[in-house]
């Protein structure tokens, strides 16, 4: 069927792209810049300056206040604006840029006689696609021969396979109608089966790309750990606006009633004189804006964002795509996941290394066996097989298994090539483990006597049941009574690690119910082998560290299963569990419950085992990992809290998981979790940091009046703070390293609350002495005899040094927070975004120091005072050490890995 067809030439196709268009559908749109600009100005805080920058400019237009500072406040919510939003926009750019980047799936088309590999963008109307199970259609057409289950879900809901088939003489290639049977369209995915498809639509004039236009363009729902910030910055917020309101009453009441030693004569005539009434109304308003912008943490929600860009480009340098970010957020808590064996804990070169024949004899290599049992070995190979060769000599089409099976025959070419018709398949899959093929030809083997044959190939306890005879090596036919032996050969090929697949032959046709005959001869068995990764032992000795348990789910026999489980380390006790599919089946789900800490290994594994496993494990609390590259593992890859699907396996199984393994390795699932647990420390170092900033500037702004200071940060200064505590510092934390010793912690709680004891000790012990020390630093009388100059007091200078003091106070503590142990430059040199950013702020702050004058309330200071001012920042550091001492955190560095 597959070669029959020449396909398309190179010049035909270019021609077909030129005339009909890419397949490539409309990119999916993000927020533009502009738009994205347009929804930040409508931000409560960006609202509240611009009315605070209004009644500042109408107050100056009467001598009020001075014109620079409606100026300065327009200039830095300007600022501040651009900053955050070209931020947000760069992020998700690349973000979306990468992962269209690595989510590119191939189709096999054929080109000028050749079944090639081509990106789906580039398949073009009027190619030949050979569709296999596990594919997803690249474009709208119709079947010309070929038979395939597809699964329309993505286009009409429904999860039943519909069965098609080639067009008829009478049908309408134009007639795009989802329930006839030879239309296939664009992101249905085969389930079954094997055809030829002609492209006739492509791109957006697909179905599916006519449905994604109306669709909305993107999923706004929240993840559970953005809702969790989100949560946490509306509570911050309204402490804020309420601090915000009790400001604004009680320095109107300081200032109306305690100012006026509470004397009515004295209180009267102070709201008879409405200049300095509105002078006070004016500063309360201020300082109540100053609260707000102090407070309310907006840069929380989009944290998420950025830290995950941040760490797109090192995720796909470790071979793992993020495609939902709940994957990746869930991912640092898994305890349990069930692993597939081959390609993931193996390497997934399967190489074909044994013969073994009904009658025991054991051939190693294919040309080693003898004549009349090769050309059937070869036969029986070559004509029951979804894999073939391309005229180039490749081998494509087809799994793994069924490439080794072929190259085990095509690597030798001394055997005859005969002419073939396949007149009725039964397509492997993993429910019934076998496939089979009638075929028709002029190849009559020794011992049979019809040229129309059954070919058989699957596992073997499935195919022995029906073998009653066995294919002896000299072409003779004998009764298969030694099976005994047989088998207890495969054991101890199996103890050692060898994959075994039987084949057999039947004169008896296959009927309609894609059951085998029951009258088979065991043509032989080829045993396969698949080397283990190198780093799988290490990578499930750091999972079992990590505190998650691995399960080995296989297709294999129990010793071969058990002989692998034993050499990468899942089986090491006395008491763990290794069992077959039938044996999990036969126990009930509380049976399987009461096992389950115990159990590292499923052998003989169908798909809905899979499913079973993760609905069991996430009903006594577990969050379950697993991995899967089959169709009919898309199930279980949804039902679990991650799903990782393998980037050599179906579209579908991709499309059902939330991270692509794109290397297939077990070590790079490692590295998922571990940078799922990373991104999970740095968002909650960003919390500690921009929660101690706010804790720190709104209580020095809410006490500053009651010592005496009705500003001790003006509202200018408060906004580069919040530039400050969001945009850059979630940049400096985003690229925290992925320390190997996370992978020795426990996973993480998926309920547990953002915020923990730790944290909250941090917070408060370095918001509260920034904040005690800015009210002692203001209020005591020696501080300000540091800044005089030529003997005489200079508040300027004085509130340009308190103003540095703060900034390099919360630039120091961020030092401090990133790290929860003694040495606070341990793994500096990892992240070093974080240097740049903190060394670029202090440049900023110093260059603001004396250019920015009235408009930022600064003056230049002395290097004397320059020196006070980063001793009394460093104060921090002792402060915090101390906590950490007395919290009994980590007294010692650690390895830094």
């Amino acid at each position: 069927m597959r070669l029959q067809y020449q396909g398309l030439t190179g010049a035909e196709a270019e021609a077909s792209r030129k005339k009909y268009g890419s397949n490539a559908l409309s990119p999916k749109k993000i927020e533009g810049f502009w738009d994205k600009l347009k929804d930040n100005l409508k931000d409560p805080i960006i609202i509240i300056l611009s009315v605070a920058l209004v009644l500042i400019f109408v107050l100056s237009l009467f001598g009020m206040t001075e014109w620079y500072e409606a100026v300065a406040i327009g200039a830095a919510v300007v600022l501040a604006t651009l900053v955050s939003t070209f931020s947000e926009y760069k992020n998700e750019t690349s973000f979306q840029k990468l992962q269209e980047e690595a989510s590119k799936i191939n189709a096999n088309v054929l080109r000028d006689g050749h079944v090639v590999q081509l990106p789906v963008n580039e398949v073009v109307k009027g190619d030949y696609v050979l569709l296999q199970a596990g594919d997803k259609a690249p474009a709208d057409g119709y079947l010309i021969s070929g038979e395939v289950k597809v699964n329309q879900a993505s286009l009409t809901g429904e999860a039943e396979a519909v069965e098609k088939h080639a067009i008829g003489p009478d049908d309408l290639p134009e007639n795009k109608d989802l329930s006839n049977h030879y239309s296939v369209f664009r992101g249905s995915v085969i389930e079954d089966g094997e055809a030829i498809l002609i492209i006739e639509s492509v791109g957006d004039n697909t179905f599916y790309g006519v449905l994604s236009k109306e669709l909305a363009e993107s999923d706004e729902r929240l993840s559970p750990l953005q809702l969790k910030l989100k949560g946490l910055a509306e509570l911050i917020s309204k402490f804020g606006y309420i601090a915000a309101i009790l400001i604004f009453f009680t320095f109107m009441f300081q200032k109306s009633v305690i100012a006026n030693g509470f004397e009515l004569e004295y209180i009267s005539d102070y709201f008879s004189n409405w200049h300095s009434v509105v002078s006070d109304l004016l500063s309360a308003v201020v300082l109540a804006i100053i609260i707000v912008v102090a407070a309310v943490p907006e840069g929380l929600p989009m944290m998420i964002a950025i830290v995950l860009s941040l760490n797109m480009r090192k995720l796909l340098s470790e071979k793992v795509l993020v495609r939902k970010l709940l994957g990746i957020e869930t991912a640092g808590s898994i305890n349990l996941l069930f692993s597939d064996k081959t390609g993931t804990i193996t390497k997934g070169r399967l190489e074909a290394k044994l013969f073994i024949t009904g009658a025991g004899n054991i051939y190693e290599g294919f040309q080693t066996i003898p004549t009349d049992a090769r050309s059937l070995v070869a036969f029986s190979i070559t004509e029951n097989s979804a894999s073939f060769v391309s005229p180039a000599g490749e081998i494509v089409g087809g799994n793994v298994s069924e490439q080794a099976l072929l190259m085990f025959v095509q690597n030798a070419n001394d055997h005859v090539v005969y002419e073939a018709e396949r007149q009725k398949e039964i397509l492997f899959n993993s429910q019934r483990k076998y496939s089979a093929s009638q075929v028709r030809s002029d190849f009559i083997p020794k011992g049979f006597q019809s040229n129309q044959l059954t070919l058989i190939k699957g596992a073997p306890e499935v195919i022995l049941d029906i073998c009653n005879h066995f294919h002896h090596e000299d072409g003779k036919i004998e009764v298969f009574n030694n099976k005994k032996e047989v088998n207890a050969k495969l054991d101890e090929l199996a103890d050692s690690g060898m994959r075994l697949i039987a084949l057999a032959v039947s004169e008896s046709e296959l009927n309609d119910s894609q059951s085998l005959p029951a009258n088979a001869v065991l043509v032989g068995l080829i045993g396969i082998r698949d080397e283990i990764r190198s780093e799988s032992q290490a990578s499930i000795e750091a999972m079992h560290k990590a505190g998650v348990q691995v399960v080995m789910i296989t297709g294999d026999r129990t010793e071969t299963a058990k002989s692998i489980a034993k050499e990468v380390g899942l089986l090491t006790k006395e008491d763990d569990i290794v069992l077959r599919s039938d044996e999990l089946n036969a126990m009930s789900d509380e049976e399987v419950k009461a096992i389950l800490p115990r159990l590292r290994v499923i052998a003989r594994a169908l798909p809905s085992d899979k499913s079973r496993m993760v609905r069991i494990s996430k009903s006594v609390g577990k969050v379950v990992g697993m991995t899967g590259d089959g169709v009919n593992d898309s199930a279980a890859l949804k039902q679990s809290d991650v799903g990782f699907a393998m980037g050599s396996g179906s579209e579908v199984s991709k499309e059902a998981g939330d991270i692509v393994i794109l290397d297939d390795n077990f070590h790079s699932i490692n590295n998922a979790i571990r940078y799922g647990r990373t991104i999970f420390k740095s968002i909650r170092k960003f919390i500690v940091f921009q929660l101690t900033v706010n804790v720190a500037a709104v209580t020095t702004a809410f006490l500053g009046p009651l010592f005496g200071i009705d500003f001790p940060l003006t509202i200018i200064q408060l906004l580069w703070i919040n530039m400050i505590m969001d945009t850059l510092a979630a940049i400096a934390f985003g690229g925290e390293p992925a320390l190997d010793r996370y992978m020795e912690e426990p996973p993480v709680d998926r309920e547990a609350h953002i915020l923990t004891k730790n944290m909250g000790s941090s917070i408060l012990t370095s918001g509260l002495f920034i904040t005690l020390f800015s009210i002692f630093f203001l209020s005591f009388e020696p501080f300000r005899e540091l800044f005089t100059r030529n003997g005489v007091l200079n508040d300027g200078v004085f509130l340009t040094a308190f103003f540095n003091i703060f900034i390099f106070m919360i630039l120091i503590n961020a030092f401090n927070v990133r790290t929860e142990n003694l040495n606070l430059f341990e793994n500096l040199r990892q992240n070093p975004g974080f240097l740049r950013v903190m060394l670029m702020i202090f440049g900023l702050q110093v260059v603001f120091t004396y250019i920015g004058g009235t408009i930022l309330r600064t003056t230049p200071l002395t290097p004397q005072e320059w020196m006070y001012v980063l001793g009394f920042a460093l104060l921090i550091i002792p402060v915090d050490l101390i906590r950490k001492t007395i919290f009994g955190l980590n007294k010692a560095p650690a390895s830094g890995k």
